[in-house]
C-alpha cells in the first residue's frame, strides 16, 4: 500500500512493505526501514528503530487525513494523499483555497502570541499565531501569501475547537 504524505512543504512516498503483528517494514523515497511500532494509548505510538524508542501523538486535524503530530521535541501538521484524496482535492479547488484563508486549531488551547496586526502582507510559512494546547506551543504558519485581513483573537484568550483564529486574503 503506497501513498504521499505531505509534511510542510516536503512530500514522502510511503510504501508499507509488510506488517506482521507490530512488527512493519516501511519505505520512505526509496529507503527502507524495519521498525516494531505500537500502540500505547489512543492516538499515541511508540516506534522502535534501531534500537532506539520514539514516542509520537497523533492528533486528528481538520479533516478526515490530516493530523497534528506531537514528538518530545517538535510538533508537525501532515496530510495523507492518497487516490480519494487527490480526487477530492481535484473536484474541491475552489473551495480548499477559500478554506486556506481562514487559520484555525483542530484542539481548544491559548493564544500565546500573535506575531502580526491586520494589513500586515505575509509570505506563505510566516507565523501568524502562536498557540499553547497540551502543554505544547505550536506555530500556525500562513499557507498562502497575502494580507492579514482579520484577527478574531487576542493574546491569552481561551480559544475553542476550530474556532477562526485568523484571516487572511
Amino acid at each position: 500500500m503506497a501513498l504521499d504524505i505531505r509534511v510542510g512543504d516536503r512530500v514522502a512516498r510511503v510504501n508499507l512493505k509488510s506488517m506482521e503483528g507490530s512488527h512493519a517494514i516501511i519505505e520512505v523515497d526509496g529507503v527502507t526501514y524495519d521498525v516494531d511500532v505500537v500502540m500505547v494509548e489512543e492516538g499515541v505510538y511508540s516506534i522502535i528503530h534501531k534500537g532506539h524508542s520514539y514516542n509520537i501523538e497523533m492528533i486528528p486535524g481538520n479533516g478526515p487525513k490530516n493530523y497534528f503530530v506531537n514528538t518530545f521535541d517538535s510538533s508537525l501538521e501532515l496530510e495523507i494523499i492518497d487516490a480519494q484524496s487527490r480526487y477530492q482535492q481535484s473536484r474541491n479547488r475552489d473551495s480548499i483555497a477559500g478554506a486556506e484563508k481562514v487559520i484555525s486549531t483542530p484542539m481548544p488551547g491559548k493564544v500565546v502570541r500573535i506575531p502580526v496586526v491586520e494589513g500586515d502582507s505575509v509570505e506563505k510559512g510566516t507565523t501568524v499565531i502562536v498557540i499553547s494546547a497540551m502543554k505544547m506551543e505550536s506555530e500556525y504558519k500562513a499557507p498562502i501569501a497575502g494580507t492579514v485581513k482579520r484577527i478574531f483573537v487576542q493574546e491569552g484568550d481561551t480559544i475553542a475547537s476550530n474556532q477562526p483564529l485568523v484571516e487572511l486574503e
